[in-house]
């Protein structure tokens, strides 16, 4: 199952955040519309120390520890880290007493890759890392918004989730790698795990249609339905859903004083996944509910981050979420994290760990190595060499354990360069 972290698809949070408010490379106006483009460029050399292949266990895991294999143990790769490279593009007008604004996100990489998606690996047997290929681009956001300061913002489209969204986006490896995840591999794909499977689960891009409330005395909701997407770890193929998935969202910011503020969230999120086996029918409903605190006293900042889920998997949504009979498995993580910021110097820590546990005894029986806890702390160090480039390194100490005490142990480290504009 190790396979399955190559295909996390970690988005371009940060082209997000600049789409959403921040400064832009580029804007134009053109009467009443404003057209704007920003974006990301970034390269890391990422090495790893993996589990040696005499000692590895087989564990039933989505990502995890990296396992070397009968030609060593030793891993080096150059690539994009948990971001892959990213170009947004959007447009905004206010028209009728509505703000209108649309919004494109293109995902290139840079690690060698032929499939249809960035992160699932196709081609010959040999993998898709070799001479004459190129890489792919991902379009992982496609939506606009309209409302104002007093009616609230309707977004419609492909955007990113609720659930484990603060989680990612606070996550101090975001300009970085953290958990190397498929660079640990012969065929890397164009993004590392980061935190990711460590602490929360994946926030995912989805098909929504969302509402959010104005901003009373500090506190934001938000409301929304999402197309329902499927268990890619189910032991049958997927039936068509019957009603979307529904997620929300609240949150409270508070400033002290000028140096001091204070973030607080919760979001949920509620699917019913249904699959065939044979001629059978099996469902179950997946539900997840996170929350995150995140205190900044000056140049200190601590994060604190949980998620409890059942039905809901881990690393990705529905991964490994029930036996293969509609029977749901639990699951549960946290995350925390502080940095202090010296001058340009960034020095960070973060620790995470996420859980699985069976779904009944049978599943016990059925699945012996089934995955207990994927673990790991990242050290990292972040130099603004400019506004806009930083340098950075980091090393990851990773630990997968599984329910019958198998475990592995691998080490990953990196230094590269994050350009955003």
């Amino acid at each position: 199952m190790n396979r399955f972290s190559r295909i996390i698809p970690v988005a371009g949070v940060m082209s997000l955040l600049c789409a959403s408010g921040a400064a832009h490379a580029f804007d134009m106006v053109n009467g009443d519309w404003k057209f704007s483009f920003n974006g990301n460029i970034n390269v890391h050399y990422i090495y790893s120390d993996c589990e040696s292949a005499s000692s590895a266990k087989a564990i039933t895991t989505v990502g995890g520890a990296c396992t070397g294999s009968a030609s060593g143990s030793s891993v080096s790769n150059v690539g994009n880290g948990l971001l892959p490279a990213a170009m947004s593009f959007g447009v905004a007008t206010t028209q009728g007493g509505y703000d209108i604004t649309a919004h494109f996100g293109l995902y290139p990489g840079i690690s060698t890759n032929d499939g249809g998606s960035p992160n699932v690996q196709q081609g010959s047997p040999a993998g898709t890392n070799v001479a004459l290929g190129t890489t792919g681009l991902d379009v992982r956001q496609v939506y606009m918004t309209f409302g104002n300061k007093d009616m609230g913002t309707f977004t419609l489209g492909r955007n990113f989730g609720l659930f484990g969204f603060d989680a990612i986006i606070n996550d101090m490896t975001l300009p970085g790698v953290g958990v190397a995840g498929s660079f640990s591999t012969a065929t890397p794909s164009n993004t590392s795990l980061g935190s990711i499977g460590f602490g929360y689960i994946y926030t995912d891009t989805l098909a929504q249609m969302n509402y959010t409330t104005p901003d009373y005395a500090g506190f934001n909701a938000t409301l929304g339905i999402f197309d329902p997407i499927n268990s890619l770890t189910a032991p049958g193929p997927a039936a068509p859903k019957s009603a979307p998935g529904v997620h929300g969202k609240l949150t409270y910011t508070y400033a002290f004083d000028k140096g001091t503020k204070l973030y607080l969230s919760s979001a949920f999120l509620d699917q019913k996944q249904k699959y065939l086996i044979g001629a059978t029918p099996y469902s179950y409903n997946g539900f997840g509910i996170d929350a995150l605190a995140k205190l900044d006293i000056d140049a200190f900042e601590a994060v604190a981050y949980y998620y409890r889920g059942s039905g809901l998997g881990t690393t990705g949504l529905f991964f490994l979420s029930d036996d293969g009979l509609g029977n749901k498995r639990n699951s549960s993580g946290y995350l925390l994290q502080g940095s202090y910021t010296i001058n340009k110097v960034k020095l960070g820590v973060n620790y995470g760990v996420s859980r699985l546990g069976y779904a009944n005894n049978a599943d016990q029986a059925n699945v012996p190595n089934l995955l207990k806890s994927n673990s790991k702390v990242t050290a990292g160090v972040y130099y603004s060499l400019t506004k806009n480039l930083t340098l950075l390194s980091e090393i990851s100490d990773v630990d997968t354990k599984a329910h019958n005490g198998d475990s592995n142990r691998s080490i990953s480290g990196n230094v590269g360069a994050f350009l955003s504009f």
